[in-house]
């Protein structure tokens, strides 16, 4: 059975979430919990979830007036199947032992076989070096054409009746020469997660979707950040594309933006002369023109001062302090003070420690101190998610200090803790503060409000609180403090 009702008063919402920015609505969490009970109820699938996966839920609804119902997916294979009865089944079966898929990879499989065969082999002739060859382009093609094949066989529905394989929606979504040159064809998997499957299933037997979540069970993997229980958007390497697809004829909640003028009444100069320029930039504003149509530091101070040069740039949730030249010259002195690790930075955060305390750590105390070395690189399949990786990835080095621990309201009957800390990053990794944070390794502490690698709040509570660097025509110290920020208190 895949469809199951829910017994409940909660109204549905007016439109459909926003897979990739939202907050799980009520009816989601009602059906979370649901999905949750069942896995644990369930021997045989439960170890490997318990080892980290994510599950979705989708509420949806058969004709205007009917009662609300969920179904459930995993992304993936769990415990080594894909028809577990309990949830939606694939969009296509790959797993079928008779099946061309299944047929094709034994194929390979004895090619692989025959190879390692040749290459622990004492021989090194011209004769088998050719041999060798033969099979490494004979694998190599027919990998080539079961990746297409398999691609064609995922068929995606939307809410307009439409159909398209995988390889002519990511054709579409991505039209740019050189993107398609460097990725001809999807990533492995895609089609596999949990919110394809669900809207696929949903479409296939006439329900409306209502609302969508997805959230993890079990285990954090090594080098990523997934916290038990905790609902995360849609991958956007593979999923984006897809959903961009199987979204259209619904009804999507837009992502709210805050309000342009406000964000640059909040752009804050505090220091300008002839060469540079140094702001206090507010959480929620762009350093520089992204894809989406937004103002950035940029472009608003270019606006009052003539063109501008950006050496230096924020995240657009973080907050602080930032220098911008004025000039080309002043901007390649100051890129690089960067590149040379001159210029010295440091971020104040106020830190989620719910989870540290999940993993049996130490509780934080005010003026505990110490160094995170964890190597970080981008995750091209979600990106900007950044993994932390021994063997690819960058070294990315943060001093930490405790400034204080802090008490929270009450939620849901507990008194949570935050952190106050104060942070230093020795490199210039990409979130490299939020990953350093978060991850078990590090402090094992998620920014509040990181959407990527915690919960989202009303804003990311890290803040750049002062910047020392040379000017660069008159070759004198200068130090930044910035105002602080609205989530700083001094108070234990």
């Amino acid at each position: 059975m895949h469809l199951h009702p829910l017994h409940t008063s909660i109204e549905k919402p007016l439109r459909f979430n926003d897979p990739f920015d939202y907050e799980p609505h009520p009816l989601c969490l009602l059906a979370a919990d649901e999905v949750n009970r069942f896995i644990a109820s369930q021997s045989e699938l439960l170890a490997d979830a318990q080892r980290g996966k994510m599950f979705g839920v989708l509420i949806v609804e058969q004709g205007k007036e009917s009662a609300l119902s969920y179904i459930a997916a995993y992304s993936g294979l769990l415990a080594g199947r894909n028809d577990w009865p309990f949830f939606v089944p694939p969009v296509f079966d790959a797993q079928q032992p008779d099946g061309h898929f299944k047929q094709t990879e034994r194929l390979i499989s004895s090619i692989n076989a025959q190879l390692s065969q040749l290459s622990s082999s004492s021989e090194a002739s011209s004769t088998c070096s050719s041999e060798v060859l033969a099979l490494k382009q004979q694998r190599k093609q027919m990998s080539e054409e079961l990746q297409l094949w398999l691609f064609s066989q995922y068929r995606m529905l939307n809410a307009l009746g439409e159909t398209k394989d995988l390889v002519e929606i990511w054709r579409d979504y991505h039209r740019q020469p050189k993107i398609q040159q460097r990725f001809p064809l999807p990533p492995g998997g895609s089609g596999d997660c949990c919110a394809p499957k669900l809207l696929q299933y949903a479409y296939q037997h006439g329900l409306t979707p209502v609302a969508i979540a997805e959230f993890w069970y079990g285990a954090s993997p090594k080098g990523e950040i997934r916290h038990h229980g905790q609902f995360y958007p849609a991958c956007r390497g593979k999923c984006l594309p897809i959903l961009t697809h199987m979204l259209k004829g619904l009804d999507v909640d837009e992502t709210p933006s805050p309000s342009v003028q406000n964000l640059k009444d909040q752009l804050e100069v505090l220091y300008a002369d002839e060469t540079i320029l140094v702001v206090n930039k507010p959480s929620g504003l762009l350093s520089v023109p992204g894809r989406i149509e937004a103002p950035s530091v940029e472009t608003i101070l270019s606006e009052k001062y003539g063109r501008v040069f950006m050496p230096h740039r924020l995240d657009m949730d973080t907050s602080g302090l930032m220098v911008v030249a004025r000039n080309e010259d002043a901007y390649k002195h100051l890129q690089q003070q960067f590149y040379s690790r001159i210029v010295s930075k440091k971020y104040i955060a106020l830190l989620d420690v719910a989870e540290r305390q999940k993993n049996g750590k130490t509780i934080l105390q005010a003026g505990d101190k110490g160094t995170i070395s964890l190597p970080l690189r981008p995750d091209p399949l979600d990106r900007p998610r950044q993994v932390v990786d021994s063997l690819h990835g960058k070294q990315a080095v943060t001093d930490f200090e405790v400034l204080s621990v802090q008490k929270s309201a009450v939620e849901n009957g507990c008194e949570s803790a935050a952190v106050l800390v104060s942070l230093i990053p020795h490199t210039g990794r990409t979130h490299q503060l939020r990953v350093h944070c978060a991850h078990p390794d590090g402090l094992s502490c998620p920014i509040v409000g990181d959407p990527l690698y915690g919960k989202k709040a009303q804003r990311l509570c890290l803040h750049a609180a002062e910047l020392s660097f040379h000017h660069p025509s008159k070759g004198e110290q200068m130090h930044f403090t910035a105002p602080r920020p609205d989530f700083y208190k001094e108070e234990n």
